[in-house]
């Protein structure tokens, strides 16, 4: 008889997955899925950039590659954290296969059952997962509307002793806030007071559509911070090419936990990957991301305002590929949710992202990157329109 390991009792599956999944026929419009736009892809730059690769590297872009990861796309990604003001030397990058790989790979190092491990209220539904096999108690910290409260984050610390933090302060997943300045400075003094270690992940900073950058925090606390980058929205999220920063001692258990877990990421991946910078193509490309994304989150929030109920309000990001919607008390977005996608649209309800599965049933998370105006507006007007009956102040 097949006995599975204890830790199973603590693994789900992806809510957005399995939406993603139900989605999936044809028209469907998913507002569900945090996934870059198919137009957004350099595929023009495909064939260029393979040709390159292998004039370049021959035979060893196909070969096994050090765990660490491409020596010269750590090179250039060294350069590229210095313009982000992340003082990081190529011997100090870690290459993931993906940013998700490298959650799980933090939960293997550092959470032993019962460790507490502070987040955001809402936070990335992801990091939920990866954390979760390894039992971690899951503290949460209050929020506004320009991301955590750092107050919150010091009662948090004086009163329980924390594992590590995980924040996603830019453009964050599911909210799409961002930490003004001054709360990241106070942040950044917070975990040098109580020694605490943060994960910063930082998926979607490169994706500003208005205002200026904000400094990472690991630029402010370096010592203190694992910093996760990816290149799955400003290059191709199939390559699955994740990256970070972290302190020495963190760094090294991460080198060993990648060894068992996979030897290496991708080398013929890394080295596109490494071309799409060399090359000033990433440069040139984003700004066309910027242009494809940035009417569609007009054309959301425009909707937004002229469709939706009294009693709705929403963020207004930036930047990033997400919009978070709150609605009246009384209204359950998961069964919303269903009467949307029998109308042929989807989103995600709001409570899979709250560690508390009693939070956030009155919220959702709406994604505008993978879908033209036309078809945002066609789909907030189906919303808006199945929301004016959903609310039941009984309830209240």
């Amino acid at each position: 008889m097949l006995v599975f390991a204890e830790r199973t009792r603590h693994m789900t599956a992806s809510a957005i997955r399995e939406i993603l999944k139900v989605v999936s026929q044809p028209g469907m419009i998913s507002l569900a899925g945090g996934i870059p736009a198919p137009e957004s892809f350099p595929i023009h730059l495909m064939p260029r950039l393979t040709e390159a690769v292998l004039s370049r590297y021959g035979a060893s872009a196909l070969q096994y590659g050090t765990t660490e990861g491409f020596g010269p796309l750590r090179e250039n990604l060294s350069v590229l954290l210095k313009t982000m003001h992340i003082d990081a030397d190529a011997d100090d990058i870690l290459v993931t296969s993906g940013s998700q790989g490298l959650l799980d790979m933090i939960g293997m190092i550092l959470i032993s059952e019962g460790d507490a491990i502070a987040v955001e209220s809402p936070t990335y539904l992801g990091a939920l997962q990866a954390f979760r096999p390894y039992a971690p108690r899951f503290v949460t910290m209050e929020s506004d509307d320009e991301g955590l409260i750092p107050e919150a984050l010091e009662e948090t610390l004086q009163r329980t002793k924390i594992k590590f933090i995980y924040l996603v302060p830019t453009f964050q997943n599911p909210s799409g806030r961002t930490l003004p300045f001054a709360r990241r400075l106070e942040i950044a003094r917070l975990i040098r007071k109580y020694d605490v270690v943060l994960v910063e992940d930082d998926p979607y900073s490169a994706l500003r559509y208005q205002g200026t950058d904000v400094p990472s925090i690991k630029s402010l606390a370096p010592e203190k911070v694992v910093y996760a980058g990816t290149f799955s929205k400003v290059f191709s999220p199939g390559l699955r090419i994740g990256y970070c920063a972290a302190p020495k001692p963190i760094q090294q258990w991460l080198v060993v936990a990648k060894q068992g877990i996979d030897l290496h990421t991708s080398t013929f991946c890394q080295a596109l990957a490494a071309e799409y910078i060399v090359g000033g193509h990433m440069t040139r490309h984003l700004p066309r991301i910027i242009d494809l994304y940035h009417p569609r989150q007009t054309a959301m929030l425009a909707a937004l305002s002229r469709h939706m109920p009294d009693g709705y309000h929403w963020t207004r990001p930036e930047g990033g590929m997400f919009v978070w919607l709150q609605g009246p008390c009384g209204i359950d977005t998961e069964k919303l949710n269903e009467q949307t996608i029998a109308r042929n649209v989807a989103f995600v309800p709001g409570k899979f992202f709250f560690a508390d599965p009693d939070q956030g049933a009155h919220a959702m998370r709406l994604n505008f990157t993978n879908s033209d105006e036309t078809t945002l507006e066609k789909a907030v007007a189906i919303l808006a329109d199945a929301a004016r009956t959903a609310s039941d102040p009984t309830e209240c």
